[in-house]
């Protein structure tokens, strides 16, 4: 729905080895300096303030493009793995509770469980994946 069939083919027949996001922009850029010629802009005020959030759009399609283009190394991964889940172990043996029949003032309570370690660990994990 966003393209007439005329524009949709015009822009398939257009052999181009990179994203074809500028096309649309471009002649975007061709109607409005037409519109402007033909009086339907007003000023070239209004045409400078189209033409702006036209390239701030372009912009932040490029933005994406080079986000899609540039991978992350799979070393990265790999290195946020292993520090989630070392951290995960390490919290696991560093938040124990100390053993009650050791008679400890002030810790009667042994849960067994690490809730909220746990808890942490499943909201990490989903974070990473």
């Amino acid at each position: 729905g966003f393209l007439t069939r005329e524009e949709r083919r015009r822009l398939e027949g257009l052999r181009s080895p990179y994203n074809k996001f500028w096309v649309p922009c471009a002649w975007f850029g061709a109607l409005a300096g037409q519109a402007r010629r033909e009086g339907r802009v007003r000023d070239d005020c209004a045409l400078k303030l189209l033409m702006e959030e036209l390239n701030r759009f372009r912009a932040h399609c490029s933005l994406l493009f080079h986000y899609d283009w540039i991978s992350v190394p799979l070393v990265y991964t790999q290195v946020v793995t292993i520090a989630v889940y070392t951290f995960f172990l390490t919290c696991l043996i560093g938040r124990q509770f100390l053993d009650p029949a050791q008679g400890y003032a002030g810790h009667e309570l042994d849960l067994g469980v690490p809730v909220f370690t746990l808890l942490q660990f499943f909201f990490y994990v989903g974070w990473l994946k």
